[in-house]
């Protein structure tokens, strides 16, 4: 608003912007209205120090301030002025009052000096005319660097950070964008860069917790490092909890538990330890509920997939895989009960395609995994050389049976890799 103030300093002061009440400029001038209305002024403003035989500018609705000077407040009410402040609390003669009342002029006495009540009058201005009616806005995880050209850009040189419904939560200036401190993140089930959040090359990463191979991740800094062989990672969550002698809330053991039992597909993955079903049983106590029953729950519920587009489906568990050559490969898994999703064969085959040809991987493998019977159909899109060197078997329509394969980190990712 200083700087708005400033920067008008050097041009004619003006409400045409703005329209403002002559009880709103009595308010701010701490004045007296002597005559006319309430009326509504959206001129220019004008402190009137020319002889009144010069030429002047004021026109049809303008505020004109000016001292006592009878000769001057006459010329202004009769160019048209739609608001007459005489300073230094002078007030107009009969005269002069008596030819605003006949002109439709409202006058105002103002205790101020001309100038100073001329400075004033836009400061009675309604905020509404300063306001932007679609700010720059920007969510609590963009990322600074993606913003910064628009908060130069825009005169107010701010952004307003918003939440989910849109209320205003903070502001983010041009002072913010100059050495943001980096967020500081501690990565939980993966080192890989391609697998992370969006801006991880930019955060402060301060530990590593996961249980599948060492990545790509790279720190400036020494950092404690957790690659251990368990299940889940969720179980690694579970025993710092006990290690710190601390109690997972309600919901926050419900989600540990959830994670368990879905990483190593109810303790029948190849991939479980018994520091896993060790964790199971932890958090099975400390619910007070049935993990099995549980997790046949979960899976029922995950399971069902006849709503799901095929797009969505081929994409919502996928996980990126770098070959010893530098290539990438795409990996999704979508575990169900029995294989509903094979009569969906040659739709999600097509949307695998799609998103190969987006990603430029070499082939896209879909692993639908039977919980239940434990084997795994795996369809794939592009170069299916690879597949039947990995396995050993023909693909048949794009699709290759894996009886007892259930886990793709152990039992499907290494073979491919290895293969490519």
């Amino acid at each position: 608003m200083a700087r708005r103030y400033i920067r008008e300093s050097r041009e004619v002061s003006s409400l045409v912007d703005t329209p403002t009440s002559v009880s709103a400029v009595v308010s701010v001038l701490e004045g007296r209205q002597v005559a006319g209305e309430d009326r509504t002024v959206a001129g220019r403003v004008w402190a009137q120090s020319m002889d009144p035989g010069a030429a002047s500018r004021i026109s049809e609705g303008d505020v004109v301030v000016v001292g006592d000077r009878p000769d001057a407040q006459r010329l202004a009410i009769e160019k048209g002025a739609a608001l007459l402040i005489t300073s230094n609390s002078s007030a107009p003669d009969e005269e002069i009052l008596a030819l605003a009342e006949q002109r439709g002029t409202a006058v105002v006495s103002s205790p101020l000096d001309t100038y100073v009540s001329a400075r004033m009058v836009t400061l009675a201005a309604p905020c509404r005319g300063l306001m932007d009616a679609q700010p720059l806005t920007v969510g609590p995880d963009d990322l600074v660097g993606e913003i910064a050209e628009q908060v130069k850009d825009v005169h107010y040189r701010a952004a307003v950070a918003v939440d989910a419904a849109r209320r205003p939560i903070g502001i983010v200036t041009r002072s913010d964008l100059v050495g943001p401190p980096p967020r500081r993140v501690l990565l939980v089930d993966h080192a890989e860069a391609a697998q992370s959040v969006r801006g991880i090359e930019e955060a402060e990463i301060v530990e590593i917790l996961d249980h599948h191979h060492i990545g790509s991740i790279e720190t400036r800094i020494p950092v404690t490092a957790t690659f251990d062989p368990v299940g889940s990672t969720a179980t690694l969550v579970a025993q710092r909890y006990r290690q710190a002698g601390l109690e997972p809330s309600r919901p926050a053991a419900t989600m540990l538990l959830a994670a368990v039992l879905s990483d190593t597909v109810l303790l029948r993955s190849p991939t479980t330890t018994e520091r896993d079903r060790s964790a199971v049983d932890y958090l099975e106590r400390a619910l007070g509920i049935d993990a099995t029953e549980f997790g046949r729950r979960m899976f029922g519920e995950s399971s069902d997939t006849s709503g799901i587009p095929a797009d969505q489906l081929v994409t919502r568990d996928v996980k990126e895989y770098q070959a010893a050559g530098g290539q990438l490969i795409g990996i999704a898994q979508v575990e169900t009960i029995g294989n509903p999703l094979l009569d969906r064969q040659d739709e999600l085959l097509a949307a695998m395609g799609a998103e190969r040809e987006r990603q430029g991987y070499p082939f896209y493998a879909l692993m639908v995994t039977d919980i239940l019977h434990e084997e795994t159909q795996l369809l794939v899109a592009g170069d299916k050389a690879p597949v039947e060197r990995a396995f050993g078997e023909q693909m048949t329509d794009g699709v290759i049976s894996l009886p007892g394969v259930i886990s793709r980190k152990k039992q499907v990712a290494p073979r491919l890799l290895g293969a490519v």
